[in-house]
């Protein structure tokens, strides 16, 4: 078979004016935004160089990290959809091109011989290109391109989205991980500090120095400290589940190190963290995306209110004998189809007026992602210093706790006191231990989650 050599339609296609573009060009939307946050003043160096994890030089969060970053199937969805909208976006910019392909046949059969005496067998063969395309006048394909291409990007950033609520997600529940041991290693301490206090009671009881009021006070605190350690058990358990979770692999012990939460590093904020930190927020970016894509996707709406053209062609040869097609006739043929809308109802124009509906939903939509990130960032901030400031007057408390119990249990062995003084002591003093582990967790946790509400990091991102 000879070569049949290129299509001198497609080519006439390629020299085809692409025309306009009709729709809106997007333009970002202004925001009102502070030049920085709340009290603080500009800096350039921050913990962020580093992986913000990293900042509390605990080499188990980090192993977690990693493990999560390669287990975790949220991210691996989001992984791919991010390839399903590349694909997509790969299909819809193929419209923008001619489609060329190859077509051919063979027939083979007999005439009925009432209809044509002696027709005997009759055969037939073809083979040729075919080449179609649809000129793109009014900019249909150029703007879908353009709505996939925003959507990619969107996807992209819905990702990143995932990936830094996932960090942030191992390190809160890692976090409450460790309160939760210290917590319980303060109830076990306590416990068995009030089993030993219930035994010499009793003992005292026996020998009739005390009433039984104290032994029974002395068993309800005991049964107290039993009550606390059996609940953070449980919800020991139930965090260890909830990372085990968030790593993608079934419930098994979390290796973590034997040191308390006051050994964790916790971070100074630098001053002056600068608004355009929001701007590297993977949600206000997809947010922003989404509102490219809907504005893009008018122009394809206008774009079907205005006649179309569409260009066939083929060329090829035919022959009434497969052995005889080298020499058989040389076919080709040029088509050019006219579509324009006259009267449909108001169909197009509806579905212009659905795309802007739809568009000024974005618009809001990436304006409140704006407006909550704002709120996110001062929460969180507030949160970092608020829990400071607990934490140091919970360990003022602590400390007067401390002193308070043992002055008061030296009062009840010298009878000055009743054993209410005691009781009321000891209780003040466990709800303050307990007390300083937990604001202790929280104020490293509003640390986590002011690097989530700043997008990953305190520092703008580079190009």
């Amino acid at each position: 078979m000879r070569a049949l050599g290129t299509l001198p339609v497609v080519a006439v296609f390629a020299l085809l004016p692409m025309g306009c573009a009709v729709g809106p060009d997007y333009q970002r939307p202004d925001s009102v935004m502070p030049e920085t946050y709340t009290g603080i003043e500009a800096t350039e160096a921050s913990a962020v160089d580093l992986g913000w994890w990293q900042v509390f030089r605990d080499p188990a969060l980090v192993a977690l990290i990693d493990i999560a970053i390669e287990g975790n199937r949220d991210l691996r969805v989001a992984a791919a959809r991010v390839d399903e909208a590349r694909a997509r976006l790969g299909v819809v910019r193929g419209d923008q091109w001619p489609t060329v392909g190859v077509a051919g046949g063979f027939q083979r059969g007999n005439g009925s011989e009432l209809v044509t005496p002696g027709s005997g067998i009759i055969e037939g063969a073809s083979v040729g290109l075919t080449a179609s395309y649809e000129v793109d006048l009014w900019g249909r394909y150029r703007r879908a391109t353009e709505a996939e291409r925003a959507a990619l990007l969107g996807s992209v950033e819905n990702q990143r989205a995932i990936f830094i609520a996932l960090l942030s997600e191992v390190a809160q529940a890692y976090l409450l991980l460790r309160d939760l041991d210290e917590r319980l290693q303060i109830a076990e301490r306590t416990l068995e500090l009030r089993r030993e206090s219930t035994a010499i009671i009793r003992q005292r009881f026996d020998r009739g120095i005390v009433p039984l009021l104290d032994v029974n006070q002395a068993q309800i605190q005991e049964a107290e400290a039993a009550v606390v350690r059996a609940s953070i058990a449980r919800q020991r358990r139930e965090a260890r589940n909830l990372l085990n979770l968030l790593l993608g692999r079934n419930p098994m012990p979390i290796l973590r190190n034997n040191q308390n939460l006051a050994a964790l590093v916790a971070p100074d904020i630098p001053a002056g963290l600068p608004s355009q930190l929001l701007e590297q927020r993977p949600d206000v970016r997809a947010a922003e995306q989404a509102l490219a894509a809907q504005t893009a996707r008018i122009g394809v709406a206008q774009s079907l209110r205005f006649p179309s053209i569409s260009l066939t062609g083929s060329l090829g040869y035919a022959s009434d004998e497969l052995s005889e097609l080298n020499d058989g006739t040389r076919v080709w043929g040029v088509n050019v189809d006219i579509f324009g809308p006259i009267f449909d109802g108001k169909k197009r124009r509806s579905q212009v007026e659905q795309e802007r509906a739809r568009t000024v939903q974005a618009l809001n939509n990436y304006e409140q992602a704006v407006l909550n990130a704002l709120r996110e960032v001062e929460d969180s901030l507030s949160g970092v210093q608020g829990y400071r400031e607990e934490l140091a007057a919970r360990q003022l408390q602590l400390k007067a706790s401390e002193s308070a119990a043992d002055l008061s249990r030296q009062r009840y062995d010298g009878g000055v006191t009743d054993y209410l003084e005691v009781l009321d002591s000891e209780r003040s003093l466990f709800s303050a231990q307990l007390g300083v582990s937990s604001v202790r967790r929280q104020e490293l946790s509003s640390l986590v989650s002011l690097y989530k509400a700043l997008g990953g990091g305190w520092q703008v991102e580079r190009p």
